[in-house]
């Protein structure tokens, strides 16, 4: 290799492995500009940083260094000198967006889930949890002695589900079907999705009494009080009989492969002749590819955090087979990336 080409080559790699490096301070930049509202503050047109600063109680100059970020970062748009708009990525900060995904920022870049993440190294070495070390619970009991915490997760959940939700009715023949059971449905959002697409059909949300705080308000706003019900529980223990779908998106990943087949095999014992288990999340290729990295990054998160973890095709036709189950189909849901609806049947 010559000079020249290695000087290329090196120069691109230092400028990926800054980028990276700098990468907890642009998600704490998304932070704060979510903490002070300053999407829903600028609006729709454009609007002068020192005007902005005085709406947040704010000084002008930190102000225009923050806004000057956030547009280097792709979310605003500076104009002029010291005057900014939105972009469309930008609107997505705002928690009234029909798409927000302020929610989603506030919860990835909480302390809750950020502060385990500094001993990744650790988890990598000992297989261990990280967050049970630093907050002496685990994350979900965390979860539920702090309220506010607890509530933005369920939204930062929902508020992704939306994609899912837009693509997963037509992905699969639900009209063979009479009834769907949601399991760790959580606001409701993607059953709701399906059951207003698919009108032949009754549902049932299954989640923690806490899971489902916001699931009434979401059936309420889609007018189908009379097609589902929820239902709280432990799905460790057992899931409610009565579906001939259970739907079981972004659950597994969140526990090891014991814990992912007993989930699966509660499915599986109530699962009547013809039924079908359907499992949302993303599969990882046996060889890295082109994915989207956080998929992999979502690997990490849920070694550190929860113990679980993203899994291969393999690893489900083997989690599944263990609880009494067959992978029939995996079909990427492409509007939906990175996610893959697996669908298995009674093995």
């Amino acid at each position: 290799m010559n000079t020249e080409v290695r000087s290329v080559q090196t120069a691109a790699g230092r400028e990926l492995v800054v980028r990276l490096a700098f990468g907890t301070m642009a998600a704490h930049t998304l932070r704060a500009a979510v903490h002070l509202e300053i999407v829903e503050l600028i609006g729709d047109a454009p609007r002068t940083a020192a005007d902005v600063a005085v709406a947040a109680g704010a000084a002008h100059q930190p102000m225009t260094r923050l806004l000057r970020a956030l547009t280097a970062l792709g979310l605003l748009a500076e104009h002029a000198p010291d005057t900014f708009s939105v972009t469309p990525a930008g609107a997505l900060l705002n928690a009234r967006h029909p798409d927000s995904l302020a929610s989603f920022v506030r919860m990835f870049t909480d302390p809750a889930i950020v502060r385990a993440w500094e001993h990744l190294d650790t988890s990598v070495r000992t297989g261990e949890i990280a967050f049970d070390a630093v907050f002496g619970t685990d994350f979900f009991s965390h979860l539920a002695r702090h309220p506010a915490l607890s509530t933005d997760f369920n939204a930062a959940m929902s508020q992704v589900a939306g994609e899912t939700a837009a693509v997963l009715p037509r992905a699969f023949d639900f009209s063979r079907f009479t009834s769907v059971t949601d399991v760790g449905g959580g606001s409701g959002t993607l059953l709701a999705a399906v059951l207003e697409a698919h009108p032949g059909l009754s549902g049932v949300v299954f989640d923690t009494a806490d899971g489902l705080a916001e699931a009434p308000k979401t059936l309420a706003r889609y007018g189908l009080e009379g097609r589902c019900s929820l239902t709280a529980g432990d799905f460790f223990q057992a899931v409610p009989q009565g579906s001939d779908v259970y739907l079981v998106k972004s659950i597994l990943h969140d526990w090891t492969d014991a814990q992912a087949v007993m989930i699966l095999r509660n499915c599986r014992r109530v699962l009547p002749p013809g039924g079908a288990v359907l499992i949302v999340e993303p599969v990882l290729p046996e060889v890295v590819g082109a994915e989207d990295e956080g998929t992999y990054l979502s690997d990490l998160n849920m070694m550190v955090n929860v113990g679980g973890r993203e899994r291969t095709r393999a690893d489900f036709e083997e989690v599944c087979r263990q609880a009494a189950l067959r992978v029939t189909s995996i079909t990427p849901l492409a509007d939906a990336a990175p996610y893959a609806l697996i669908e298995a049947v009674a093995g």
